[in-house]
Protein backbone atom coordinates (compact mmCIF):
# COMPACT_ATOMS: atom_id res chain seq x y z
CA UNK A 1 0.00 0.00 0.00
CA UNK A 2 1.53 3.36 -0.97
CA UNK A 3 1.59 5.54 2.01
CA UNK A 4 -1.08 7.79 0.66
CA UNK A 5 -2.65 9.74 3.96
CA UNK A 6 -4.94 12.45 3.77
CA UNK A 7 -4.31 15.83 4.54
CA UNK A 8 -4.30 16.81 8.38
CA UNK A 9 -3.14 19.73 10.75
CA UNK A 10 -0.44 19.09 13.19
CA UNK A 11 -1.30 21.26 16.64
CA UNK A 12 0.69 22.47 19.53
CA UNK A 13 -1.69 21.17 21.94
CA UNK A 14 -3.69 22.98 25.02
CA UNK A 15 -3.14 21.10 28.02
CA UNK A 16 -5.81 22.20 30.76
CA UNK A 17 -3.94 19.97 33.08
CA UNK A 18 -0.66 20.26 34.60
CA UNK A 19 1.42 16.43 34.57
CA UNK A 20 0.86 16.16 38.14
CA UNK A 21 -3.04 16.40 37.54
CA UNK A 22 -2.59 14.04 35.36
CA UNK A 23 -1.53 11.76 37.22
CA UNK A 24 -3.53 12.41 40.01
CA UNK A 25 -6.21 11.47 38.26
CA UNK A 26 -4.68 8.26 36.32
CA UNK A 27 -3.78 7.22 40.18
CA UNK A 28 -7.81 7.68 40.82
CA UNK A 29 -8.72 5.58 38.11
CA UNK A 30 -6.34 2.76 39.13
CA UNK A 31 -7.85 3.02 42.69
CA UNK A 32 -11.41 2.68 41.32
CA UNK A 33 -10.48 -0.45 39.25
CA UNK A 34 -8.63 -2.09 42.16
CA UNK A 35 -11.48 -1.16 44.55
CA UNK A 36 -14.76 -1.15 43.92
CA UNK A 37 -13.84 -2.58 40.69
CA UNK A 38 -16.12 -3.01 37.73
CA UNK A 39 -18.94 -5.34 37.49
CA UNK A 40 -19.06 -7.48 34.29
CA UNK A 41 -21.98 -9.85 33.12
CA UNK A 42 -19.67 -11.10 30.65
CA UNK A 43 -18.92 -14.53 31.51
CA UNK A 44 -16.17 -14.90 28.91
CA UNK A 45 -14.58 -11.39 29.69
CA UNK A 46 -14.82 -12.23 33.52
CA UNK A 47 -12.45 -15.59 33.17
CA UNK A 48 -10.38 -13.77 30.93
CA UNK A 49 -9.55 -11.07 33.62
CA UNK A 50 -9.09 -13.30 36.10
CA UNK A 51 -6.20 -15.85 34.50
CA UNK A 52 -4.68 -12.47 33.59
CA UNK A 53 -4.77 -11.78 37.74
CA UNK A 54 -7.69 -9.76 38.32
CA UNK A 55 -9.95 -10.60 41.44
CA UNK A 56 -13.38 -11.72 40.72
CA UNK A 57 -15.96 -12.92 42.85
CA UNK A 58 -19.65 -13.59 42.07
CA UNK A 59 -21.96 -10.85 42.58
CA UNK A 60 -25.48 -9.53 42.50
CA UNK A 61 -26.65 -5.91 40.93
CA UNK A 62 -29.77 -5.02 41.75
CA UNK A 63 -31.63 -8.30 40.59
CA UNK A 64 -29.09 -9.61 38.25
CA UNK A 65 -26.07 -12.10 38.72
CA UNK A 66 -22.98 -10.48 37.64
CA UNK A 67 -19.17 -10.65 38.24
CA UNK A 68 -17.24 -8.20 40.19
CA UNK A 69 -14.24 -7.59 38.72
CA UNK A 70 -10.75 -5.84 40.36
CA UNK A 71 -7.94 -5.24 38.20
CA UNK A 72 -4.67 -4.67 40.12
CA UNK A 73 -2.83 -1.58 39.09
CA UNK A 74 0.19 -3.65 37.86
CA UNK A 75 -1.99 -5.43 35.24
CA UNK A 76 -3.95 -2.46 33.92
CA UNK A 77 -0.46 -1.02 33.28
CA UNK A 78 1.04 -3.87 31.29
CA UNK A 79 -1.91 -4.21 29.30
CA UNK A 80 -2.38 -1.05 28.28
CA UNK A 81 1.39 -0.66 27.02
CA UNK A 82 0.53 -3.23 24.70
CA UNK A 83 -1.79 -1.24 22.41
CA UNK A 84 -0.03 0.47 19.94
CA UNK A 85 0.26 4.45 19.54
CA UNK A 86 0.37 4.30 15.88
CA UNK A 87 -2.87 2.79 13.61
CA UNK A 88 -3.94 3.47 10.16
CA UNK A 89 -7.80 3.78 9.33
CA UNK A 90 -8.27 3.05 5.43
CA UNK A 91 -10.63 4.25 3.00
CA UNK A 92 -12.19 3.86 -0.71
CA UNK A 93 -9.71 6.12 -1.81
CA UNK A 94 -6.05 5.61 -0.32
CA UNK A 95 -5.65 9.20 -0.60
CA UNK A 96 -8.56 9.62 2.21
CA UNK A 97 -6.37 7.05 4.82
CA UNK A 98 -5.83 8.50 8.09
CA UNK A 99 -3.10 8.14 10.46
CA UNK A 100 -3.45 7.92 14.20
CA UNK A 101 -0.41 8.27 16.19
CA UNK A 102 -1.05 9.07 19.60
CA UNK A 103 2.40 10.87 19.84
CA UNK A 104 1.85 13.50 17.27
CA UNK A 105 -1.52 15.96 17.89
CA UNK A 106 -2.52 15.61 13.86
CA UNK A 107 -6.28 16.30 14.40
CA UNK A 108 -9.73 15.07 11.96
CA UNK A 109 -12.90 15.72 12.00
CA UNK A 110 -15.97 13.82 11.19
CA UNK A 111 -19.56 13.15 11.98
CA UNK A 112 -21.19 10.99 14.07
CA UNK A 113 -24.21 9.57 15.79
CA UNK A 114 -27.43 7.68 15.03
CA UNK A 115 -30.30 10.38 15.17
CA UNK A 116 -33.74 8.67 14.24
CA UNK A 117 -34.52 12.70 12.52
CA UNK A 118 -33.13 14.01 9.53
CA UNK A 119 -34.15 17.89 9.14
CA UNK A 120 -34.80 19.18 6.12
CA UNK A 121 -34.91 23.20 5.18
CA UNK A 122 -36.42 25.22 2.64
CA UNK A 123 -36.87 28.90 2.13
CA UNK A 124 -40.39 30.37 2.19
CA UNK A 125 -41.27 33.95 0.88
CA UNK A 126 -43.34 35.91 3.85
CA UNK A 127 -44.31 39.59 3.81
CA UNK A 128 -44.27 42.22 6.42
CA UNK A 129 -47.97 42.81 8.36
CA UNK A 130 -46.73 46.33 8.93
CA UNK A 131 -45.12 47.13 5.29
CA UNK A 132 -46.81 44.60 2.72
CA UNK A 133 -44.27 45.46 0.26
CA UNK A 134 -41.34 43.96 2.32
CA UNK A 135 -40.79 40.52 1.94
CA UNK A 136 -38.17 38.05 3.38
CA UNK A 137 -37.32 34.33 2.78
CA UNK A 138 -37.18 32.51 5.69
CA UNK A 139 -35.78 28.85 6.56
CA UNK A 140 -39.06 26.57 7.24
CA UNK A 141 -38.40 22.92 8.75
CA UNK A 142 -39.65 19.20 8.26
CA UNK A 143 -38.52 16.53 9.87
CA UNK A 144 -38.31 13.08 7.68
CA UNK A 145 -37.73 9.56 9.58
CA UNK A 146 -34.58 8.61 8.97
CA UNK A 147 -33.78 5.47 6.46
CA UNK A 148 -31.32 3.85 4.20
CA UNK A 149 -31.61 6.13 1.15
CA UNK A 150 -30.94 9.23 3.34
CA UNK A 151 -27.98 7.44 4.90
CA UNK A 152 -26.72 7.33 1.35
CA UNK A 153 -27.36 10.65 0.71
CA UNK A 154 -25.60 12.18 4.08
CA UNK A 155 -22.74 9.61 2.89
CA UNK A 156 -22.47 11.39 -0.59
CA UNK A 157 -22.58 15.01 0.99
CA UNK A 158 -19.78 13.75 3.21
CA UNK A 159 -17.95 12.65 0.83
CA UNK A 160 -18.07 16.42 -0.95
CA UNK A 161 -17.68 18.39 2.90
CA UNK A 162 -13.86 19.17 2.11
CA UNK A 163 -12.93 19.02 5.50
CA UNK A 164 -14.76 16.33 6.74
CA UNK A 165 -12.36 13.35 7.21
CA UNK A 166 -13.98 10.03 8.25
CA UNK A 167 -17.27 9.06 8.37
CA UNK A 168 -19.66 7.98 11.49
CA UNK A 169 -23.28 7.38 9.84
CA UNK A 170 -25.24 10.55 11.02
CA UNK A 171 -28.81 9.06 10.16
CA UNK A 172 -30.17 5.71 11.56
CA UNK A 173 -31.89 3.18 8.52
CA UNK A 174 -35.74 2.62 9.40
CA UNK A 175 -36.76 1.24 6.16
CA UNK A 176 -39.71 -0.99 6.40
CA UNK A 177 -37.75 -4.09 5.42
CA UNK A 178 -34.73 -3.31 8.43
CA UNK A 179 -34.86 -5.94 10.93
CA UNK A 180 -32.63 -6.34 13.65
CA UNK A 181 -30.34 -8.92 11.37
CA UNK A 182 -30.09 -6.72 8.15
CA UNK A 183 -29.40 -3.87 10.07
CA UNK A 184 -25.23 -3.91 9.99
CA UNK A 185 -24.83 -4.85 6.25
CA UNK A 186 -27.72 -2.11 4.97
CA UNK A 187 -25.85 0.85 7.01
CA UNK A 188 -22.77 -0.23 6.15
CA UNK A 189 -23.82 -0.89 2.37
CA UNK A 190 -25.37 2.61 1.87
CA UNK A 191 -22.02 4.27 3.44
CA UNK A 192 -19.66 2.49 1.68
CA UNK A 193 -21.23 2.61 -1.73
CA UNK A 194 -21.46 6.70 -1.33
CA UNK A 195 -18.34 7.77 0.43
CA UNK A 196 -13.98 7.04 -0.82
CA UNK A 197 -13.41 8.18 3.00
CA UNK A 198 -12.94 5.92 6.22
CA UNK A 199 -16.30 4.75 7.33
CA UNK A 200 -17.10 3.41 11.27
CA UNK A 201 -20.12 2.45 12.73
CA UNK A 202 -21.39 -0.16 15.75
CA UNK A 203 -22.43 -3.40 15.24
CA UNK A 204 -26.09 -4.55 16.02
CA UNK A 205 -25.45 -8.13 15.65
CA UNK A 206 -23.05 -10.44 16.34
CA UNK A 207 -23.96 -13.19 14.55
CA UNK A 208 -23.54 -10.56 11.03
CA UNK A 209 -19.88 -9.34 11.57
CA UNK A 210 -18.39 -11.67 9.28
CA UNK A 211 -20.74 -10.76 5.87
CA UNK A 212 -20.34 -7.05 7.34
CA UNK A 213 -15.95 -8.09 7.06
CA UNK A 214 -16.79 -10.01 3.49
CA UNK A 215 -18.24 -6.76 2.25
CA UNK A 216 -15.13 -4.66 3.27
CA UNK A 217 -12.99 -7.16 1.70
CA UNK A 218 -14.35 -7.20 -1.47
CA UNK A 219 -14.42 -3.49 -1.67
CA UNK A 220 -10.74 -3.47 -0.30
CA UNK A 221 -9.41 -6.04 -2.88
CA UNK A 222 -9.37 -9.21 -0.99
CA UNK A 223 -8.56 -10.19 3.09
CA UNK A 224 -4.82 -9.14 2.85
CA UNK A 225 -5.33 -5.55 0.69
CA UNK A 226 -8.27 -5.32 4.03
CA UNK A 227 -5.55 -5.71 6.39
CA UNK A 228 -3.49 -2.94 4.62
CA UNK A 229 -6.50 -0.93 4.38
CA UNK A 230 -9.29 -1.34 6.72
CA UNK A 231 -12.06 0.42 4.88
CA UNK A 232 -14.19 0.36 8.07
CA UNK A 233 -13.82 0.01 12.25
CA UNK A 234 -15.99 -0.19 14.82
CA UNK A 235 -17.20 1.71 17.72
CA UNK A 236 -18.01 -0.71 21.33
CA UNK A 237 -19.62 1.46 24.17
CA UNK A 238 -18.50 -1.49 26.61
CA UNK A 239 -19.57 0.00 29.59
CA UNK A 240 -22.93 1.00 31.08
CA UNK A 241 -22.09 4.06 33.46
CA UNK A 242 -21.27 3.53 36.39
CA UNK A 243 -19.00 0.51 35.95
CA UNK A 244 -21.14 -2.13 34.88
CA UNK A 245 -19.52 -4.01 31.20
CA UNK A 246 -22.07 -4.77 29.36
CA UNK A 247 -22.37 -8.77 28.38
CA UNK A 248 -23.68 -8.48 24.51
CA UNK A 249 -21.44 -5.95 23.75
CA UNK A 250 -18.07 -7.62 25.28
CA UNK A 251 -18.90 -10.38 23.53
CA UNK A 252 -18.55 -7.97 20.10
CA UNK A 253 -15.14 -6.84 21.53
CA UNK A 254 -14.13 -10.63 21.22
CA UNK A 255 -14.88 -10.69 17.90
CA UNK A 256 -13.72 -7.53 16.39
CA UNK A 257 -10.59 -8.06 18.63
CA UNK A 258 -10.38 -11.22 16.72
CA UNK A 259 -10.93 -10.16 13.53
CA UNK A 260 -7.84 -7.36 13.36
CA UNK A 261 -10.74 -4.33 12.45
CA UNK A 262 -9.47 -1.34 14.50
CA UNK A 263 -12.01 -0.44 17.11
CA UNK A 264 -12.93 1.98 19.63
CA UNK A 265 -13.29 1.60 23.13
CA UNK A 266 -15.67 4.41 23.55
CA UNK A 267 -17.42 5.35 27.54
CA UNK A 268 -20.59 8.05 27.86
CA UNK A 269 -21.16 8.70 31.23
CA UNK A 270 -23.45 11.71 31.93
CA UNK A 271 -21.79 14.21 34.92
CA UNK A 272 -24.39 14.36 37.67
CA UNK A 273 -26.23 11.60 36.95
CA UNK A 274 -24.32 8.65 35.80
CA UNK A 275 -20.59 9.96 36.92
CA UNK A 276 -20.04 12.88 39.28
CA UNK A 277 -20.47 16.11 37.67
CA UNK A 278 -17.13 17.65 38.95
CA UNK A 279 -14.27 17.60 36.82
CA UNK A 280 -12.28 15.22 38.69
CA UNK A 281 -14.70 12.53 39.35
CA UNK A 282 -15.66 12.44 35.69
CA UNK A 283 -12.32 12.47 34.28
CA UNK A 284 -11.20 9.65 37.14
CA UNK A 285 -14.59 7.36 36.01
CA UNK A 286 -14.48 7.47 31.86
CA UNK A 287 -10.72 6.79 32.42
CA UNK A 288 -11.04 3.70 34.39
CA UNK A 289 -14.27 2.44 32.35
CA UNK A 290 -12.07 2.98 28.69
CA UNK A 291 -9.07 1.87 30.56
CA UNK A 292 -10.74 -1.47 31.56
CA UNK A 293 -12.30 -2.21 27.90
CA UNK A 294 -8.83 -1.35 26.44
CA UNK A 295 -7.11 -3.89 28.78
CA UNK A 296 -9.91 -6.67 27.61
CA UNK A 297 -8.88 -6.10 23.92
CA UNK A 298 -5.08 -6.75 24.93
CA UNK A 299 -6.04 -9.46 26.74
CA UNK A 300 -7.84 -10.96 24.06
CA UNK A 301 -5.34 -10.01 21.35
CA UNK A 302 -2.00 -8.60 22.09
CA UNK A 303 -1.25 -4.95 20.32
CA UNK A 304 -4.99 -4.76 18.94
CA UNK A 305 -5.49 -1.55 17.39
CA UNK A 306 -7.71 0.73 19.38
CA UNK A 307 -8.95 4.22 20.22
CA UNK A 308 -9.12 5.24 23.83
CA UNK A 309 -13.04 6.86 23.26
CA UNK A 310 -14.24 9.59 25.54
CA UNK A 311 -17.66 10.77 24.87
CA UNK A 312 -18.60 12.45 28.18
CA UNK A 313 -21.25 14.89 29.02
CA UNK A 314 -22.79 17.07 31.48
CA UNK A 315 -26.52 16.56 32.71
CA UNK A 316 -28.32 19.93 32.43
CA UNK A 317 -29.90 20.59 36.15
CA UNK A 318 -33.33 21.30 35.20
CA UNK A 319 -34.44 18.06 33.60
CA UNK A 320 -31.20 16.02 33.35
CA UNK A 321 -31.37 15.89 29.17
CA UNK A 322 -27.60 16.30 27.84
CA UNK A 323 -26.10 19.47 27.77
CA UNK A 324 -23.14 19.68 25.61
CA UNK A 325 -22.89 23.70 24.49
CA UNK A 326 -21.34 24.01 28.02
CA UNK A 327 -17.67 24.79 29.05
CA UNK A 328 -17.80 21.93 31.54
CA UNK A 329 -18.50 19.65 28.60
CA UNK A 330 -14.64 20.90 26.83
CA UNK A 331 -13.05 20.48 30.52
CA UNK A 332 -14.22 16.86 30.85
CA UNK A 333 -12.77 16.04 27.12
CA UNK A 334 -9.85 18.14 27.31
CA UNK A 335 -8.89 16.15 30.71
CA UNK A 336 -9.50 12.57 28.30
CA UNK A 337 -7.48 13.61 25.58
CA UNK A 338 -4.43 14.67 27.90
CA UNK A 339 -5.32 10.90 29.46
CA UNK A 340 -5.01 9.06 26.30
CA UNK A 341 -1.96 10.84 25.58
CA UNK A 342 -0.37 10.04 28.82
CA UNK A 343 -1.36 6.42 27.96
CA UNK A 344 -0.15 6.68 24.49
CA UNK A 345 -3.17 6.00 22.63
CA UNK A 346 -4.66 7.71 19.85
CA UNK A 347 -7.87 9.54 21.31
CA UNK A 348 -11.52 9.68 20.14
CA UNK A 349 -13.09 12.53 21.40
CA UNK A 350 -16.08 14.59 20.93
CA UNK A 351 -16.89 18.46 19.70
CA UNK A 352 -19.81 20.18 17.38
CA UNK A 353 -22.85 19.13 19.72
CA UNK A 354 -25.09 21.08 21.45
CA UNK A 355 -28.88 22.03 22.38
CA UNK A 356 -30.23 24.16 19.67
CA UNK A 357 -32.71 22.47 17.63
CA UNK A 358 -32.59 24.05 14.60
CA UNK A 359 -29.60 25.89 12.69
CA UNK A 360 -28.82 29.87 13.54
CA UNK A 361 -26.86 31.56 16.55
CA UNK A 362 -26.84 29.43 19.33
CA UNK A 363 -26.23 26.01 16.91
CA UNK A 364 -22.99 28.10 16.07
CA UNK A 365 -22.18 29.27 19.51
CA UNK A 366 -22.51 25.92 20.78
CA UNK A 367 -20.47 24.52 17.91
CA UNK A 368 -17.72 26.70 17.73
CA UNK A 369 -17.39 26.65 21.52
CA UNK A 370 -16.27 22.81 21.02
CA UNK A 371 -14.89 22.64 17.67
CA UNK A 372 -12.21 25.23 18.38
CA UNK A 373 -11.74 24.23 21.64
CA UNK A 374 -11.31 20.13 21.11
CA UNK A 375 -9.00 20.76 18.19
CA UNK A 376 -6.80 23.03 20.26
CA UNK A 377 -6.78 20.10 22.63
CA UNK A 378 -4.73 17.50 20.00
CA UNK A 379 -7.31 15.06 19.90
CA UNK A 380 -6.66 12.46 16.46
CA UNK A 381 -9.66 11.62 15.80
CA UNK A 382 -12.91 14.32 16.51
CA UNK A 383 -16.48 12.69 15.47
CA UNK A 384 -19.85 14.21 16.09
CA UNK A 385 -18.92 17.36 14.47
CA UNK A 386 -20.60 17.86 11.53
CA UNK A 387 -24.69 18.38 11.54
CA UNK A 388 -26.31 17.14 14.73
CA UNK A 389 -28.69 19.65 16.21
CA UNK A 390 -30.97 18.89 19.31
CA UNK A 391 -28.41 17.35 21.28
CA UNK A 392 -27.33 14.31 19.19
CA UNK A 393 -31.47 13.72 18.13
CA UNK A 394 -31.09 15.47 14.50
CA UNK A 395 -28.92 15.39 11.84
CA UNK A 396 -29.37 18.36 9.50
CA UNK A 397 -27.71 18.65 5.80
CA UNK A 398 -27.60 22.66 5.86
CA UNK A 399 -26.08 22.73 9.17
CA UNK A 400 -23.12 19.65 8.23
CA UNK A 401 -22.73 22.37 5.43
CA UNK A 402 -22.46 25.04 7.92
CA UNK A 403 -20.07 22.79 10.59
CA UNK A 404 -17.74 22.37 7.07
CA UNK A 405 -17.56 26.00 6.92
CA UNK A 406 -16.64 26.42 10.63
CA UNK A 407 -14.57 23.28 10.59
CA UNK A 408 -12.68 24.99 7.68
CA UNK A 409 -11.50 28.24 9.35
CA UNK A 410 -10.71 26.27 12.79
CA UNK A 411 -8.53 23.93 10.42
CA UNK A 412 -7.11 27.49 9.37
CA UNK A 413 -6.50 28.73 12.67
CA UNK A 414 -4.54 26.20 13.94
CA UNK A 415 -1.94 25.92 11.17
CA UNK A 416 1.75 26.09 12.14
CA UNK A 417 3.11 29.82 11.88
CA UNK A 418 5.62 30.46 8.82
CA UNK A 419 7.82 32.27 11.22
CA UNK A 420 11.22 30.32 9.84
CA UNK A 421 14.22 32.77 9.19
CA UNK A 422 13.47 32.64 5.74
CA UNK A 423 10.60 33.63 6.48
CA UNK A 424 11.35 36.79 8.31
CA UNK A 425 14.19 37.42 5.97
CA UNK A 426 11.69 37.68 2.96
CA UNK A 427 9.42 39.90 4.90
CA UNK A 428 12.03 42.18 5.46
CA UNK A 429 12.80 42.04 1.82
CA UNK A 430 9.29 43.06 1.05
CA UNK A 431 8.80 45.89 3.58
CA UNK A 432 12.40 47.70 2.69
CA UNK A 433 10.87 46.93 -1.31
CA UNK A 434 7.40 48.08 -0.52
CA UNK A 435 8.25 51.30 1.47
CA UNK A 436 11.25 52.24 -1.46
CA UNK A 437 8.59 52.44 -4.16
CA UNK A 438 5.88 55.39 -4.52
CA UNK A 439 2.49 53.86 -3.48
CA UNK A 440 3.90 52.23 -0.46
CA UNK A 441 1.18 49.52 -0.73
CA UNK A 442 1.29 45.26 -0.23
CA UNK A 443 -1.65 44.36 -2.49
CA UNK A 444 0.79 42.92 -5.21
CA UNK A 445 3.11 41.07 -2.60
CA UNK A 446 -0.16 39.01 -1.39
CA UNK A 447 -0.48 37.11 -4.32
CA UNK A 448 1.91 34.72 -3.62
CA UNK A 449 0.28 34.02 -0.12
CA UNK A 450 -3.09 34.16 -1.38
CA UNK A 451 -2.65 31.09 -4.34
CA UNK A 452 -0.56 28.96 -1.61
CA UNK A 453 -3.49 29.18 0.57
CA UNK A 454 -1.72 30.48 3.38
CA UNK A 455 -4.51 33.53 3.13
CA UNK A 456 -7.94 32.38 4.26
CA UNK A 457 -11.06 33.29 2.46
CA UNK A 458 -14.46 35.11 3.66
CA UNK A 459 -16.86 33.44 5.44
CA UNK A 460 -18.72 31.90 2.76
CA UNK A 461 -22.16 33.07 3.40
CA UNK A 462 -21.46 36.48 4.48
CA UNK A 463 -24.23 38.53 3.71
CA UNK A 464 -22.60 41.90 2.43
CA UNK A 465 -26.19 43.73 2.34
CA UNK A 466 -28.67 44.16 5.78
CA UNK A 467 -30.46 40.61 5.57
CA UNK A 468 -29.07 37.51 7.27
CA UNK A 469 -29.02 35.19 4.38
CA UNK A 470 -26.33 32.66 6.06
CA UNK A 471 -29.09 29.87 6.06
CA UNK A 472 -30.70 30.49 2.46
CA UNK A 473 -26.42 30.35 1.42
CA UNK A 474 -26.15 27.05 3.00
CA UNK A 475 -28.92 25.69 1.31
CA UNK A 476 -28.28 26.93 -2.27
CA UNK A 477 -25.03 25.34 -1.39
CA UNK A 478 -25.84 22.23 -0.16
CA UNK A 479 -27.94 21.82 -3.15
CA UNK A 480 -24.88 22.23 -6.00
CA UNK A 481 -23.39 19.48 -3.36
CA UNK A 482 -26.23 17.45 -3.85
CA UNK A 483 -26.10 17.69 -7.69
CA UNK A 484 -22.59 16.57 -7.80
CA UNK A 485 -22.07 12.82 -9.32
CA UNK A 486 -22.18 10.20 -6.67
CA UNK A 487 -19.12 8.11 -5.77
CA UNK A 488 -20.67 4.71 -6.44
CA UNK A 489 -18.74 1.63 -6.45
CA UNK A 490 -18.09 -0.73 -9.17
CA UNK A 491 -20.87 -2.29 -11.05
CA UNK A 492 -18.63 -5.59 -10.54
CA UNK A 493 -18.19 -4.91 -6.86
CA UNK A 494 -21.69 -4.00 -6.12
CA UNK A 495 -22.77 -7.23 -7.91
CA UNK A 496 -19.77 -8.93 -6.06
CA UNK A 497 -21.57 -7.88 -2.76
CA UNK A 498 -25.05 -8.26 -3.46
CA UNK A 499 -24.18 -11.95 -4.45
CA UNK A 500 -22.13 -12.94 -1.44
CA UNK A 501 -23.50 -10.48 1.37
CA UNK A 502 -27.26 -11.86 2.02
CA UNK A 503 -29.61 -8.97 3.27
CA UNK A 504 -28.85 -5.83 1.58
CA UNK A 505 -32.49 -3.78 0.66
CA UNK A 506 -32.55 -4.59 -2.97
CA UNK A 507 -33.07 -0.92 -3.57
CA UNK A 508 -29.91 0.12 -2.46
CA UNK A 509 -28.40 -1.33 -5.82
CA UNK A 510 -30.06 1.07 -7.78
CA UNK A 511 -30.19 4.08 -5.36
CA UNK A 512 -28.84 7.42 -6.97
Amino acid sequence: MTELFRESIIVKPYERLRRDQVEHLDKASMAILADPGFWCFNERAAKLYEQHGATVVDDILGSARCRRVRLPEGLVREAVAKAPSRLVLGARNPANRLVLDAEVPRIYFGSGSETNVWLETRMEDFVSVSEPTEKIRVPRFSELRGDSALLGRAARLCDRLEHLDFFIRPVNVQDPGITEDNHDVNKFFASLNNITKHVQAGLTKLERLPDVARMAEIIAGGPEALGENPVISFIACIFKSPLEMVDDTAEKVFAIVESGFPLVISSSPQGGSSAPIQEAGMAAQINAEILAGIVLTQLIREGAPVLYGSVPVRARMDDLHDLYGCPEFNHYNNDCVQLARFYGIPCYSTAGVGDAKRPGMQATFEKMLTHMYMAMSGAQYIHYAFGLLDRTNTFCPVQAVLDNEQVGKVKHCLRDPKVSEDHVNDAVKMIRKVLSSGNRLYARHARKAIHSGDVSDPYLFEDKGHDDRVIEKASERLAELDALPAPHLDASVVDAIFREVPGILPGLRTSA
